[in-house]
């Protein structure tokens, strides 16, 4: 039978009860004056303790009690709604477990404490001889004592929340914890670190800090991707075979690549990596949305760049896993069963861990404390780019630089780009499909003799909106195609003078751009693959300029990611690394410019052009010299790039030190901040400082003319080449870089 009760009898009911339930764990409370018939050796202190428990448990009730009679007072019957009593109740719910666990043990607790009351008065009365020193005569599984020791000043906070949380994740029951404290200090010392040694452990013997067997094997070049093939091959998806398709188009560039290094004798030979290749996009709920995107349409860039990446490892002789699932990422790293709240079981086996920021998340959600301990192994390829000052969550909140990807607090050059537009991220990149070798006959260049036809850069309805004035003015001089998907049974709303093919395959696109003489941005998507294959292939790039330049501050694209940067057109590095007569760059709502850039086109001749970057060669030449050179996991100053590449530059008031060195035809190096941080490197440059101290700003090191302030920078994280203020000027970190190679410099190989 139930009762319904009104919402004031309700709560009238529940404040009942949970007096009488106060009430009764306050006569539970054994009071100090019992203290007489301890058992000598505790201190005062000591004895106190033990009716803490209670007394903490005593205060929540009368709380949560008088918050139940407020309620009951002030509300109206008509204005205390259902939600107000589920709110009520889901309160008090959230404590239950815990209080339900904190009475038992505390029942628990005064039951042993009165046996051994009951034994000791015994024993006085049956002999007056003391019985033998023992420290262990009365101590049961919940009688270890939380120490206070200064050099684990959280101990006793973490032992709290375990003893009311360790059900909240199966991985603790794993570890062997039970809530009593013996099992939770146990856990704490030998599984974490936060409670000194346990039971004479030593914290360098911690199961997941062991350092596995090294390999000593040297990284050879290799002949043949098959082992990829293997790899590949444990996954499945339109992404994967989108992957494995590019590979093995792309098979001989590679090894030919590889052969052609391989014969360098100035490459430095670097030890055999254990590497895991996680690309988190590709997991999960997440994984299935991009998988279904992938056959629609959506972006590949990224599955560029894991295709390419797989590729350039394996040639260059190490040994990789690929996964595209959680589990079994969870089984690859050594989780704990559970929610991943623990450590991991074991060492991590893998020396290189390349994912993405979902990956980062699915990570840290597997791994526990170990995460941080084994960050310095991640490399996180991030298209976009993430500055130091979006990177570092504290500074990010305290300064506004809001995100939704950014604050891990890893080293900036982790971060790894499509194209070199942030230097403060290593440049990872791609190898186009169709870069010329040096070796390629002229008559070979006869094939690229092109028809008189354009390509529209867009494969989704949605980017055409607003273009077809642009679109027709280029469709006057040539024939326009697209490659627009078209969902079955849906009615095209492309103009009527375009002629779409649909979406193609990889292949059947690359032949369509080889007859194109033109590529035609739209202005999104941004900073893709697809213009640097299209310029490979001989065509001729047309795109949109931005005015104003798009960023995070006007574009909703760009919102949220980390990073400040002012996109000056659909693609910035072929606007200014490549540039005419490869790349045109027009306002787009001007239809005269537009229709003079046709025009100007048709008349100029180019031949297939690729930047040594993205070629094959070019690719793993650069991966070769972060896999060998980048190393962090150690304590001391990065030494690569070495100090005979540094130019150091003070830049102008309001001037970031991206634009300071790009000015005099360098880039600028975040790796050799460390040498301009100190007050020599400002008395070198004839600057007279009236004070110098370190700051946590992510402009210094840096100079204010009119204090005379000479800042240094305290947090190295915050090394920055992006960023500027009309106040400073930024002692810039220069160099120099290989012909058609930015990210390294002649003294880096």
């Amino acid at each position: 039978m139930r009762v319904a009760l009104r919402p004031r009898s309700g709560c009238l009911v529940l404040c009942l009860c949970l007096s009488v339930f106060t009430l009764l764990l306050q006569s539970l409370w054994v009071p100090l004056e019992m203290a007489k018939d301890e058992p000598a050796g505790r201190s005062p202190e000591e004895q106190g303790q033990r009716g803490l428990g209670f007394r903490r448990l005593a205060l929540r009730l009368e709380a949560l009690s008088t918050q139940v009679q407020r309620l009951s007072r002030e509300r109206d019957v008509t204005q205390l709604t259902r939600e107000d009593v589920n709110l009520l109740l889901q309160s008090f719910r959230q404590d239950q477990q815990g209080l339900a666990r904190l009475v038992e043990r505390e029942l628990k607790r005064v039951s042993q404490k009165l046996d051994q009351l009951s034994r000791h008065h015994h024993h006085h009365h049956k002999s007056h001889t003391p019985p033998p020193h023992d420290d262990r005569a009365h101590i049961g599984p919940n009688d270890c004592e939380v120490p206070m020791d200064s050099a684990y000043p959280v101990c006793a906070e973490k032992v709290e929340f375990l003893q009311s949380r360790w059900q909240s994740d199966p991985c603790y029951a794993f570890y062997g914890v039970d809530g009593s404290t013996c099992s939770i200090l146990t856990y704490l010392s030998q599984i974490e670190d936060f409670c000194p040694p346990h039971l004479r452990r030593n914290h360098s013997e911690l199961p997941w800090h062991k350092k596995p067997h090294t390999y000593t094997e040297k990284a050879e070049i290799r002949t043949s991707l098959s082992q990829l093939y293997e790899v590949i091959g444990n996954n499945s998806g339109p992404a994967i075979d989108f992957i494995r398709s590019r590979v093995d188009r792309m098979s001989e560039q590679w090894i030919q690549a590889g052969l052609r290094m391989g014969h360098n004798s100035n490459k430095t030979v670097s030890n055999q990596m254990r590497v895991l290749l996680y690309p988190g996009a590709l997991a999960g709920t997440v994984g299935q949305r991009f998988e279904a995107m992938v056959e629609r349409g959506g972006p590949l860039g990224e599955l560029v760049q894991w295709a390419d990446l797989s590729a350039c490892l394996i040639i260059l002789g190490h040994n990789i896993t690929f996964s595209t699932s959680q589990h079994q990422l969870h089984s690859l790293i050594g989780a704990a069963p559970g929610r991943g709240s623990c450590p991991i079981q074991r060492p991590l086996t893998f020396d290189l861990i390349y994912t993405d920021y979902h990956g980062l998340a699915h990570l840290q959600g597997a791994m526990g404390l170990a995460f941080q301990h084994y960050q310095c192994r991640f490399r996180i390829l991030d298209s976009f780019g993430t500055e130091p000052a979006f990177n570092l969550g504290s500074y990010a909140h305290r300064h506004g630089y809001k995100t939704l990807w950014g604050r891990w607090g890893l080293q900036p050059l982790q971060y790894m780009t499509m194209f070199p537009h942030t230097p403060d991220n290593s440049f990872l990149g791609f190898a186009s499909e169709e870069a010329v070798r040096a070796e390629v006959r002229e008559e070979e260049l006869e094939s690229h003799r092109k028809d008189r036809i354009a390509i529209v850069y867009g494969k989704q309805d949605y980017m055409w909106q607003g273009k077809s004035e642009y679109v027709e003015v280029v469709s006057e001089e040539l024939e326009t195609h697209a490659t627009v998907f078209q969902p079955p049974g849906h009615t095209s709303n492309l103009p009527s003078f375009i002629r779409n093919h649909g979406l193609l395959t990889q292949e059947h696109f690359l032949q369509l751009l080889r007859r194109a003489k033109v590529f035609v941005g739209l202005g999104f998507p941004y900073e893709g693959p697809a213009p640097i294959e299209a310029i490979a292939l001989g065509c001729i790039f047309l795109q949109p300029q931005f005015d104003p330049p798009h960023s995070s501050d006007n574009n909703d694209f760009y919102k949220g990611k980390p990073t400040t940067r002012q996109i000056s057109s659909q693609h910035p590095y072929a606007e200014e690394f490549i540039g005419k007569p490869h790349v045109w760059t027009v306002n787009m709502t001007n239809s005269t410019d537009v229709r003079e850039a046709v025009k100007a086109i048709l008349s100029t001749e180019v031949k297939p052009f690729t930047p040594r970057e993205f070629t094959c060669e070019g690719m793993l030449e650069r991966v070769h010299g972060y896999i060998t050179h980048q190393d962090f996991c150690s304590k001391s100053v990065p030494v690569w790039p070495p100090e005979s590449a540094l130019r150091v530059h003070l830049g102008p008031l309001g001037q970031s030190c991206v634009s300071v060195c790009r000015r005099s035809s360098l880039v600028c190096e975040p790796a050799l901040f460390h040498h301009l941080n100190s007050p020599s490197a400002f008395t070198r440059l004839g600057l007279g400082c009236s004070s110098v101290g370190p700051e946590i700003n992510h402009l210094f090191p840096a100079y204010n003319p009119w204090g005379r302030h000479c800042g240094l920078q305290q947090e190295p994280l915050l090394f920055s080449c992006a960023g500027s203020d009309p106040s400073h000027r930024r002692l810039c970190p220069c160099r120099a870089h290989l012909p058609g190679q930015v990210a390294l410099c002649p003294d880096c190989i």
